[in-house]
């Protein structure tokens, strides 16, 4: 029986999964779903596109987050972001941040769940790849079970069927994004009794999920899991993905193969006029919890902002964790 496509997904996260995150991501997994950034609609309209959209066809398969609440500005976003090669359009109605609160889309939306749902039928009526929505399962007072049901029951009535549900409320007012991703409560029983409900829907669990061995129990209630900080800050779990998560053949790649395999994307980024450390900044957890993790990290913060050969220092960085003589400064 083939797997749900949502069984494993790596979050949006703003200033982190950028296309250089995505790409050191699926050297370690080729399941893993993977997510843009939120973007939002009038970047997507007016903004450089190749910047905010542009990414390496190896991300795949890889969706768009956007940003927005006006069914007409998401439904012309949407169908550039499938013009640009995505394989599916996220809505987010989960991000607590001021700013975003400001432009009236985010977690906020939560409160309009007609609003929603006229977003996701224009978005479904622009574009043939799957529309999605990211959600919390509250938002300040309207935090009662029957609130998260009528917000997913109209919103799955414009045709949205997978929800991916980060199983805390937010407080829209009081605390930081940081404080809504730590501060309120996980409720996971919640989101399994919304999927009890509707069983034909397909519910991604996503908040607090530390590891793959966390992943694999929740998949024996929930369609997929969607993780954040964890595969971020510990990436090398994305490496177990594939062979325990969807019973094929994992890549079987050592880190220092990772690293192998970057030195010529970062070289050509740089032959591009990047910058080394907008790729190195993703990857210092690479070596969490193994030796040499510490002399790995400092290398790489230390040199990776001044550096301007980014291969060079990669192979540094290899020589450090192989345990070889602490290597000079790489410029």
């Amino acid at each position: 029986m083939p797997h749900h496509p949502h069984r494993f997904c790596v979050a949006p996260q703003m200033d982190w999964t950028d296309r250089h995150c995505r790409y050191f991501h699926r050297l370690l997994s080729n399941r893993a779903r993977l997510y843009s950034e939120m973007v939002t609609v009038p970047a997507v309209i007016h903004g450089k596109r190749e910047q905010l959209l542009g990414f390496d066809p190896a991300e795949h398969p890889v969706a768009l987050q956007l940003g927005g609440s006006d069914p007409a500005g998401l439904a012309q976003a949407a169908r550039i972001g499938e013009d640009w090669g995505y394989a599916e359009i996220n809505l987010n109605v989960g991000c607590p941040s001021d700013r975003v609160q400001v432009g009236s889309f985010g977690a906020c939306l939560m409160a309009e769940p007609g609003l929603v749902a006229d977003c996701v039928a224009a978005m479904r009526a622009a574009v043939r790849v799957p529309v999605t929505v990211k959600c919390r399962i509250g938002i300040d007072d309207q935090d009662s079970e029957a609130d998260l049901d009528r917000f997913i029951d109209t919103v799955a009535g414009a045709g949205c069927d997978t929800f991916i549900m980060h199983a805390r409320k937010a407080w829209l007012k009081g605390l930081s994004p940081k404080e809504n991703r730590e501060v309120p409560p996980l409720d996971y029983g919640r989101v399994a009794r919304l999927k009890a409900r509707r069983p034909e829907l397909t519910i991604v669990l996503n908040g607090g999920i530390g590891s793959i061995d966390e992943a694999e129990s929740h998949l024996q209630i929930f369609d997929g899991v969607m993780l954040g900080r964890a595969a971020y800050h510990t990436p090398y779990i994305l490496a177990e993905v594939d062979r325990r998560l969807f019973g094929s053949g994992g890549l079987d790649i050592s880190r220092g193969d990772v690293l192998r395999a970057l030195v010529p994307y970062i070289d050509q980024h740089v032959a591009q006029g990047g910058r080394p450390y907008a790729i190195l900044r993703h990857i210092l957890g690479l070596y969490h919890g193994q030796p040499r993790a510490r002399a790995f990290r400092r290398l790489l913060s230390e040199q990776g902002p001044r550096a301007t050969a980014g291969g060079d220092l990669l192979r540094a960085a290899i020589a450090v964790v192989e345990g070889q003589e602490f290597p000079a400064a790489a410029e």
